[in-house]
């Protein structure tokens, strides 16, 4: 087995580091032959239909007297949330200094204010563990920074020194922030690459030392049990003065080398690129099937958003026809919320300048914070809608009314249905309301969509058989306990979209991967009732009278009339 992984790191490493890496490949085998025996698989193939991932923070709910991380665990037991999550993202939950977790103190240790490996350890009995490898930077405050102030030779190249008249101009940034940040060190005044912010410093993987660093904590995690492994800003990790510095080639060749280890020592697990950019760009870390195994949906949110805000599929459509298929052992992670706002970036060539314009205008007037990047030419344009999907598909002055939740629902019925594996926010799996007052108290645009919730305040909401939140949480329970049990919902199971003359009516195909079983998958993204044709929508024919599986309802054989927000799992079968 080792020699096999040195047989597919060697090249790797040639690539990244020129001809004398035999040094740098024997550490790597060594830190693999280290961890080995805590590498445990426990399942026997990556994935199926009943993977469904929530995303949340580790505090998310608290109780006094008990680690968040337990609470957290009691939580999704007590909701009966076994059966249809298989797998839980808990955000970076290690010390940090600031971004809520994505400015990383100590990289190996769980935050105590948390809880404890064991903790999350107990929480893997009832969920895979899906954890955060934040490879371009840490904090500032971090013991490896803080000895590079103090002049330690062993991580002088640990970080990126540059002249600050030097011409950044052609670097792509992420925010509106400078790109160098001035420090005080041992040896005197030093400007560092700071690409999200000053106190998130970014990571120098021109040197060795840095791939041997975080390959020990990358495989820290797996020993842990993690079975996905998420690398967060991962297109920024390589830098070249005079190019954009993002996606360059060796940025790849360090997922390649990722994928290498785990196709050798981990078979099932799975590694997830994140890149919050255009889609075209966003899709290539699948490589020929030799990079992520997964990618994330980022021009999803957006255009689904937008569709059911103007009642018109067309641009979802026509997205969603470029995105059937991917590299056998690849999918896509399909959301519509996550810890971050809505990026809009990913519209980048989808939607017109206009209709991008209006969406922006529609989030703000729902009370959304719009957060701005600094393009090439030095302007500002939006890069992020910070709400929750909840409050940006509401009316203003309607939230939570039946016509609310029925659009919501929706919003969440389509991801789901799309080829991939779906992934739920917390604050979308129980319609949390945008938090303004969080906002206003963090000064943060972000964490209007980052509630904490204390668990018997939560349970209060979610007890109320009345309150919206409670509806929206029972809805997609069932929702989920019915999909996980479609195998037309495999992960990488075919789609195709259905043709409609009406932009109102979204519609696909999914298909089992036997070939044995298909769902037609019919949405109507409008508050108004539409007709569909189902005889013109099936491009195969020969469709019969069928069955909803939401509804439990058996449809005619022609014609269908699907109410305000109504999406139908049409099958057959």
């Amino acid at each position: 087995m080792l020699d096999t992984l040195a047989s597919r790191l060697r090249p790797r490493l040639t690539r990244l580091y020129g001809t004398d890496v035999e040094s740098v490949l024997e550490r790597l085998v060594a830190l693999a032959e280290k961890h080995l025996p805590d590498i445990k698989e426990t399942r026997s193939q990556r994935w199926d239909q009943r993977d469904v991932f929530l995303i949340t923070y580790g505090d998310q709910i608290q109780r006094d007297q008990e680690a968040p991380l337990a609470t957290l665990h009691h939580f999704l037991r007590d909701r009966g949330l076994g059966d249809c999550l298989s797998t839980v993202h808990v955000l970076p939950f290690f010390p940090y200094s600031s971004d809520d977790g994505f400015s990383i103190i100590d990289f190996v240790q769980v935050d105590p204010a948390l809880g404890t490996w064991d903790d999350l350890a107990d929480l893997q009995q009832d969920a895979d563990l899906m954890a955060d490898l934040v490879l371009n930077h840490l904090s500032s405050k971090s013991e490896w920074f803080q000895a590079y102030l103090a002049g330690d030779a062993t991580y002088e190249r640990y970080f990126i020194e540059e002249d600050p008249a030097a011409d950044v101009s052609s670097v792509r940034r992420p925010r509106s922030l400078p790109l160098l940040t001035r420090f005080e060190t041992s040896r005197g005044t030093r400007y560092i690459w700071t690409t999200f912010s000053d106190d998130q410093i970014d990571l120098n993987y021109k040197e060795p030392d840095v791939l041997i660093a975080m390959m020990d904590v990358f495989l820290t995690y797996l020993s842990h049990g993690a079975r996905i492994i998420r690398l967060d800003a991962v297109g920024y990790v390589w830098k070249e003065l005079g190019t954009s510095c993002i996606h360059l080639p060796e940025a790849h060749e360090l997922v390649k080398l990722m994928r290498d280890v785990l196709d050798v020592i981990a078979p099932h697990r799975i590694l997830i690129t994140e890149t919050n950019v255009p889609h075209a760009e966003n899709i290539s870390y699948f490589g020929d099937g030799d990079e992520a195994h997964m990618v994330y949906q980022f021009s999803l949110p957006p255009l689904l958003l937008d569709a059911l805000l103007t009642g018109d599929s067309a641009p979802l459509a026509a997205w969603a026809k470029t995105v059937c298929e991917s590299a056998p052992g690849t999918t896509f992670f399909n959301f519509t919320a996550s810890h971050d706002g809505i990026g809009v970036t990913p519209l980048a060539g989808l939607v017109s300048d206009e209709r991008f314009g209006a969406l922006v205008e529609a989030a703000r007037s729902r009370g959304a914070h719009v957060s701005t990047k600094t393009d090439s030419d030095g302007g500002q344009s939006p890069y992020e809608l910070n709400v929750t999907y909840y409050s940006a598909l509401a009316e203003p002055g309607d939230e939570g009314s039946e016509l609310h939740q029925r659009r919501f629902l929706a919003s969440q019925t389509i991801m789901m249905s799309l080829r991939g594996i779906p992934a739920i926010y917390f604050h979308s799996l129980v319609g949390t309301p945008n938090d303004v007052d969080g906002a206003a108290r963090t000064g943060r645009a972000r964490s209007i969509n980052r509630r904490k919730f204390q668990l018997e305040e939560l349970d209060a909401i979610l007890d109320d058989a009345s309150s919206p939140q409670r509806k929206i949480f029972d809805g997609l329970k069932q929702l989920l306990e019915i999909r996980t049990q479609q195998a037309a919902f495999h992960p990488e199971a075919p789609q195709m979209v259905l043709e409609s003359k009406d932009p109102a009516l979204f519609g696909f195909r999914r298909t089992s991967m036997d070939g044995t079983s298909r769902i037609i998958v019919l949405a109507n993204v409008s508050g108004a009732a539409v007709e569909a044709d189902m005889k013109t929508l099936d491009m195969v024919g020969g469709w019969e009278a069928s069955r909803d599986l939401i509804s439990g309802r058996t449809t005619p054989e022609d014609r269908l009339v699907l109410e305000p927000y109504q999406v139908m799992w049409l099958t057959n079968v």
